[in-house]
């Protein structure tokens, strides 16, 4: 079988995408040598003040190398694939690595593929050169996130892949969230996958880490849309998957 991704995938994409942050790193290490050489008072502080930087960015790709290329997330182990057929939604904000495989996971299935992205709200440059770099898998659909253009309790599974995190203003994603719910067949499971933020996360990405949402913030957003945990799993200490079903109390 062919493989879809290939090794090291996912740092280099995180590289490739977000290349001005570690180019402004290389910059402030080239003036803090400098520095050292014309203020050799300040040798010991600028040294290490150099050393911090590079270990924060080494820390930030070497746990990206972890995450995405060595501990199994595109591999969806925790997933109970079904050889039946279902139908299956995969919602993005505009950066897809995921249809392909859960295509081959799913060989029956009726597979959608929403695209979120719009951007008037997503302006980080970092998703501009992800879709540059991926074009859109074949047959996605561009949606908008108020109102999805599926039937009351029409799916049986929904998958949202490091993208529901991109909804960033309160209301819109529990609004997104209780479209979700309404499309979601009584039997579904909805599943988010995601970093959060919180202590390993700030080890591993510094201030990055805020460009995540706090588990609370995403009970609060289940709870609103009346959708209810059925299990949580911790894949690495980096990344969490809410598997979520109708109604019910959250853990």
């Amino acid at each position: 079988m062919e493989q879809i991704r290939k090794p090291f995938q996912g740092v280099w994409n995180i590289v490739r995408f977000n290349w001005h942050f570690y180019l402004l790193s290389v910059g402030f290490v080239c003036l803090l040598l400098l520095l050292m050489w014309i203020q050799p008072a300040f040798y010991v502080p600028l040294l290490i003040a150099c050393l911090g930087l590079l270990t924060i960015n080494v820390i930030s790709l070497a746990v990206s190398w972890y995450v995405y290329d060595l501990s199994g997330l595109y591999q969806f182990k925790w997933l109970n694939a079904s050889s039946g057929y279902q139908r299956i939604v995969n919602i993005n904000a505009g950066f897809d690595e995921s249809t392909a495989i859960l295509c081959r996971r799913f060989p029956k299935a009726e597979m959608r593929v929403l695209d979120f992205y719009d951007p008037l709200k997503h302006t980080e440059v970092s998703i501009r050169r992800a879709r540059k770099a991926y074009p859109a898998y074949p047959g996605t659909e561009q949606i908008n996130t108020i109102k999805l253009d599926l039937e009351d309790h029409s799916t049986d599974k929904i998958f949202l892949i490091l993208s529901a995190h991109e909804i960033r203003e309160e209301q819109e994603r529990i609004l997104f969230f209780k479209e979700l719910n309404r499309v979601l067949h009584p039997d579904g499971e909805v599943f988010i996958v995601e970093h959060l933020r919180d202590l390993p996360n700030f080890l591993a990405y510094n201030l990055g880490f805020f460009h995540f949402h706090s588990r609370p913030t995403w009970l609060k957003t289940f709870e609103h849309a009346e959708l209810a945990i059925q299990e949580e799993v911790k894949l690495t200490p980096f990344i969490s998957t809410f598997i979520l079903v109708k109604n019910g109390d959250t853990l």
